[in-house]
């Protein structure tokens, strides 16, 4: 019974193959019986070398791979000159085909206790005495990780392109991350090289968790400035679905099973989620290596790095904070650039508080005027006292600088000193005041903004009224229950409305604002892209795509107007208009204009049901000639 399961389990597994491994076993046994003896010889040093290297270096060891033998060019570029005449001329050096090129990838992310290339250098020169150790043929070349992703940074990718071509001995996960993703790459740049601008790997493998079971994440981000057939939406979704099938197809040439997410941002939406501070998108760029870069991600990169990429509220507290540095540095310098730190440390939050209330940030002059007007005035948030410690300070400055005051006292820079400080306490609290009447303000906004598009794509699906006790019912029973749209956009939306409600009961925290302003921007992106996809399938219905020569026109049927697009693949696009008749034929032409399109689609109402009338052919015929064809099903 014990022979039979065995028996069993034996054919199970031959079955469960991997067919790559099958396909390489067949076309290994075509080759000549000379070339596969020296193969298996190779195979044995490359175990032997991988075991021996394995047990002195486990912790470090990354990757162990077979690289493909140097090209002729490569040897030339390693002879002197040809001017160089005076020296006797070395002769050129064969290539030497019984040299075993092997690439041993070294994980450094852990190192502490050297710097990265001493590292990289003690373990090249042991690892190479242990090659030499099994075989003189054997030649080592160590490749630490932060050297890998450094080259990927400067742009140089020869070194991805020859672990691509490489058949990996040994790995723990990152070998066959660049691999894979090196191939997925070359492909998407030959078919897609125009819209591409950065090609990134990311996730666990280039934050030093790689397993050999780890998912690949690659991103890439796509160029929708200059988008005109079509809308950025339905670039987006053709390019992922397109993209997506060739890591598929790369997985099946490479033999890797890793499963490869591949995440598709158009630019965009790329620049919203990087304005937002959307931690995903933060996370991608500091940890994120470019296998190809259009001058686009290391930029943001490093002013991430360098932290000036920050959201608007982060750069009103940089205002707010520089106040406070500058006073602290005015304690240490006295005289004329203490005067200067404090006329800086109290404007510079002044202005930050006007920014804040939705005031562009004013000229020095103008600032303590419109403090006393907005918020001592208007809204009656702070008191004048302290607008007249910022006039006397903006005064004081003025006079220094204009020659009328020589000198200050100590005493003079002490009572200004503490009264900035006073100063900078009471805007601290007029920002908190400021904030709760600006979240008060964007919760209503937010809740108008989302209830106006909902209505707006109600109206799309022929709900013309809807009362507001009733939006949400009718949201739910009309697109969430039918699967027009994901369930997870009705939680957003009773959050929002949860949120209303405790702003009325004067309930309303910081954190319930910053989260509903979060998930309403992806509601109402959302919602905007479902519009756009349903308007785009109702305009398709009003067209008329007819060939005339060689030539492909569009005949568009609005309600009482149509317009004739004469030749739909030329640049400077010939446009034309006219009424349509009760008969269903088309008056007399007009020019027009792409910009006349454009506003029509936008405003027209679109027929549920467009039909042809017969006197429209002979319009067809008297625009574009008798020769004209009316394609179906384009």
């Amino acid at each position: 019974m014990v022979k039979k399961s065995n028996k069993k389990s034996n054919v199970q597994k031959e079955k469960t193959a991997n067919p790559i491994v099958a396909q390489e076993k067949a076309t290994f046994e075509k080759l000549p019986k000379d070339v596969q003896e020296k193969l298996k010889t190779i195979k044995t040093k490359l175990d032997k070398f991988q075991k021996k290297v394995l047990e002195k270096f486990d912790k470090y060891i990354a990757g162990i791979t077979l690289l493909p033998p140097p090209k002729p060019e490569d040897q030339k570029q390693q002879q002197s000159p040809p001017q160089q005449l005076q020296q006797p001329q070395q002769p050129q050096q064969p290539i030497d085909k019984d040299k075993i090129n092997v690439l041993v990838l070294v994980d450094d992310s852990d190192s502490r206790k050297m710097s990265k290339f001493e590292l990289k250098d003690k373990l090249g020169a042991i690892i190479g005495n242990i090659a030499q150790e099994i075989d003189k043929n054997l030649a080592p070349q160590t490749v630490i990780l932060s050297e890998l992703w450094q080259n990927c940074y400067d742009a140089k990718h020869e070194l991805l392109q020859l672990i691509a071509m490489s058949a990996p001995v040994f790995d723990k996960g990152m070998l066959a991350a660049v691999k894979i993703a090196e191939v997925h790459k070359t492909m998407v740049l030959k078919k897609f090289e125009k819209y591409i601008v950065s090609y990134v790997l990311a996730g666990s493998l280039v934050q030093g968790r790689a397993t050999p079971t780890s998912d690949i994440d690659v991103w890439i981000v796509i160029d929708d400035t200059d988008v005109k057939k079509m809308t950025r939406a339905e670039l987006k979704d053709k390019l992922r679905a397109i993209i997506i099938g060739m890591g598929i197809e790369a997985g099946e040439l490479t033999g890797i099973k890793n499963k490869i997410n591949i995440q598709i941002y158009i630019l965009t939406d790329f620049w919203d989620s990087l304005r937002e501070a959307n931690p995903i998108i933060f996370t991608l760029l500091r940890d994120g290596v470019p296998f190809y870069d259009r001058g686009i991600f290391m930029p943001w990169k490093q002013l991430l790095k360098m932290g000036k990429i920050k959201p608007s509220a982060e750069a009103i507290d940089m205002f707010m904070g520089s106040g406070e540095q500058m006073l602290k540095r005015v304690e240490l310098k006295l005289k004329d650039m203490g005067m200067e730190d404090i006329y800086y440390a109290i404007l510079t939050p002044s202005q930050a508080a006007l920014m804040l209330h939705g005031i562009p940030p004013p000229a020095p002059k103008e600032t303590a005027l419109l403090m006393k007007e907005v918020f001592v005035q208007k809204e009656r948030l702070l008191e004048e006292k302290y607008v007249k410690t910022l006039e006397k300070v903006i005064e004081t400055r003025k006079a220094i600088e204009h020659g009328e005051k020589k000198e200050m006292t100590g005493k003079e820079i002490d009572e200004l000193l503490n009264e900035s400080n006073k100063y900078l306490k009471r805007i601290k609290r007029l920002f908190t005041q400021i904030e709760k009447i600006k979240e008060e303000d964007d919760m209503i906004k937010v809740y108008e903004t989302i209830v106006t598009i909902i209505r707006d794509v109600l109206k799309l699906e022929g709900i013309e009224k809807v009362e507001d006790e009733e939006v949400v019912k009718t949201f739910e029973d009309e697109m969430i229950s039918q699967g027009k749209i994901p369930v997870k956009f009705l939680r957003i939306l009773n959050e929002i409305l949860k949120a209303k409600k405790d702003y009325e009961d004067k309930k309303l925290t910081k954190v319930e604002v910053e989260k509903v302003q979060k998930d309403s921007n992806e509601l109402i992106k959302f919602l905007v892209e479902y519009m756009q996809r349903k308007r785009g399938r109702e305009i398709e219905r009003t067209k008329i795509r007819v060939k005339h020569g060689k030539r492909y026109g569009e005949v568009i049927l609005l309600d009482k107007i149509a317009f004739i697009i004469h030749d739909i693949d030329h640049e400077e696009k010939e446009i034309s208009k006219a009424k349509i008749k009760e008969d269903g034929s088309l008056g007399t032409t007009q020019k027009s204009s792409l910009a006349e399109l454009e506003k029509a689609l936008t405003k027209a109402e679109i027929p549920p049901k467009v039909f042809i009338k017969e006197p429209i052919f002979e319009n067809l015929k008297d625009i574009f000639g008798k020769d004209v064809e009316i394609l179906v099903n384009y």
